[in-house]
């Protein structure tokens, strides 16, 4: 036998310490993954505007008007351009004061107004198509974490293909409202509860249904709470052993993370923090409910809801009974799946805000749009077609249908 072979090898030298990945790296990697979903996305909102602008057109109206210069948007930019303080009374005698909109998108349309030479509906605009993109992203992150990369993609699609989409294409709220929660979610997800709180009160500070999303963390984190706790009495009787028996071997004891708590405390501050300068603007500790209920946003359980359909003709209120029930199935569904606590809390309570105010019934839609979490039994059903060709010829109907509503509401059907 040889002297090399006798020889006792060299103990291999240690590997280096794996520090913590660059960011940017891991962002592109994340983009790459998500370009798909963001692709589609664009493709349905862009056929969308297309056929509102052909239509507009033909009608001889002016295409951006609807989009950045109707409803609600014209509140927002005017408390960009002024500030809070203008109110609207209307010739019943009930008062409309802008105090009922919460600031961030105005302070974001001033911002960009400021640094570009958009104005300010130009500046809604993008904030709220940037938004949009966004907004794919997290929903597309979402749905391929449970239910893997084809699922996002079309998930991302349907949110893009809702009925009132078209809203996403508005200098309105929705789409950065949605953006902040669906990457609120995927945080909580993944552990990261200082970014969900942070975000959550981003959220606060944009739309009153931010409440659902600080619900989804608060109960997220009682139940995480629970169950380490069993889990800990659980191992520390494993360690003790039965009396006079052998001791079993210990399991791992579940250790409370420090940031959770912390994410929790962040979460309702931005919404508390708005209600507090309401309050303090108006003299009265409930001025914020005040001024919902001035603009009919009370909460009275359902009773507007159900008084709604009672006045319908009858094959106008079977059809919207018919749209609750499928509304409830999708639920249920959510709930047959077995979503993640978070995300099931967030989309249930998002539908109950929505259904239980005394507010304009053709708004509740739209105001249900950021319950993304909704369309994740119709998506994973989409991805589970055996050809690509059949699940795009579905998202193609839909958006075209989803394109020709839009065109439809935005020309004059009325308020989204």
């Amino acid at each position: 036998m040889s002297d090399h072979q006798l020889r006792p090898r060299a103990p291999a030298p240690p590997a280096p310490a794996a520090g913590p990945r660059a960011p940017g790296p891991r962002a592109a990697a994340a983009f790459r993954s998500a370009a798909p979903a963001l692709a589609v996305y664009a493709a349905v909102r862009a056929l969308g505007l297309l056929v509102f602008w052909v239509a507009a057109s033909a009608a001889g109206k002016d295409p951006l008007g609807p989009l950045s210069g109707r409803w609600d948007s014209v509140w927002y930019q005017r408390i960009a351009e002024n500030g809070y303080g203008y109110t609207v009374t209307l010739p019943n005698g009930s008062v409309h004061p802008d105090l009922a909109f919460f600031p961030l998108l105005p302070a974001l349309e001033r911002a960009v107004s400021a640094v570009t030479p958009l104005t300010l509906g130009g500046a809604g605009l993008l904030v709220a198509w940037t938004a949009g993109l966004l907004a794919a992203w997290g929903i597309y992150a979402v749905g391929a974490r449970l239910r893997g990369r084809r699922t996002g993609v079309v998930l991302a699609a349907l949110w893009g293909v809702y009925p009132t989409a078209f809203v996403q294409s508005m200098a309105y709220t929705e789409t950065l409202f949605t953006a902040l929660a669906a990457w609120a979610l995927y945080a909580v997800l993944t552990g990261r509860w200082i970014v969900a709180g942070g975000l959550c009160v981003l959220a606060g500070l944009t739309r009153p249904t931010a409440a659902a999303l600080i619900a989804a963390l608060v109960i997220t984190a009682a139940a995480t709470l629970v169950r380490e706790y069993r889990e800990g009495r659980a191992s520390r009787e494993g360690r003790a052993g039965p009396e006079g028996g052998e001791r079993r071997p210990a399991g791992p004891v579940p250790r409370r993370r420090a940031r959770m708590p912390a994410g929790v405390a962040l979460a309702p501050l931005g919404w508390l923090a708005y209600v507090v300068f309401v309050a303090v603007r108006e003299g009265g500790p409930f001025a914020y409910f005040e001024v919902q209920a001035q603009w009919g946003n009370d909460i009275d359980g359902g009773v507007a809801l159900a008084s709604f359909i009672a006045g319908l003709p009858w094959p106008a209120a079977l059809g919207l009974c018919a749209a609750l029930g499928l509304l409830g199935w999708l639920v249920v569904l959510c709930v047959r799946q077995r979503q993640p606590l978070p995300v099931l809390v967030y989309a249930v309570a998002i539908v109950v805000i929505s259904l239980i105010g005394a507010g304009y019934f053709g708004s509740r839609p739209r105001l249900m749009m950021p319950a993304f979490p909704l369309l994740l039994p119709p998506a994973a059903a989409l991805a589970r077609l055996r050809t690509t060709g059949g699940t795009a010829a579905v998202l193609t109907v839909l958006a075209c249908a989803s394109a020709a509503y839009g065109a439809w509401t935005l020309l004059g059907a009325g308020p989204p």
